[in-house]
């Protein structure tokens, strides 16, 4: 399973980012959407879980929760926009991967059995940070992070 994670569009969905995606089995959007066509577009390649950002405001972003659990093929993955917003500790609450954006820094990083994963933002540069997005690749009951660098 190939879970595709974007994060931090503001609005803007770009080509590269959908050619990254295509092929993958489910979505994530870890927030700052920007426009409910930034959804309809990538629901158009596989099913999505999306979360509300904080620059998610007016009627279309209120159904988008905070938060979010996917199942990864038995791994379970919480998802939130702001990582400092976290108020739980995943290990102990079976989470293999806590999936956030908000800071424009892609990561990949596994501390005490979790994986922290930023896929870093896909719209609009914001200073010299890279362009970029990220996949979960779950195999054989174990899960890795991978970023991509668009552009």
């Amino acid at each position: 399973m190939i879970i595709g994670v974007i994060s931090d569009t503001h609005g803007l969905l770009r080509p590269e980012a959908m050619a990254a995606l295509r092929g993958v089995d489910r979505i994530i959007h870890a927030g700052d959407v920007g426009a409910p066509e930034v959804l309809t577009a990538l629901a158009a390649l596989a099913p999505v879980t999306a979360v509300r950002g904080n620059n998610d405001k007016g009627a279309w972003a209120r159904d988008l929760p905070a938060t979010a659990v996917v199942d990864a093929g038995g791994l379970l993955v919480y998802v939130l926009h702001d990582v400092a917003e976290l108020d739980l500790a995943p290990a102990a609450g079976g989470f293999r991967v806590v999936v956030a954006g908000h800071s424009h820094r892609p990561a990949n990083e596994e501390r005490e059995g979790v994986l922290w994963f930023n896929p870093g933002s896909a719209g609009p540069r914001r200073f010299k940070l890279p362009i970029a997005l990220g996949r979960l690749v779950v195999e054989a009951g174990d899960v890795r992070g991978e970023l991509v660098t668009l552009g």
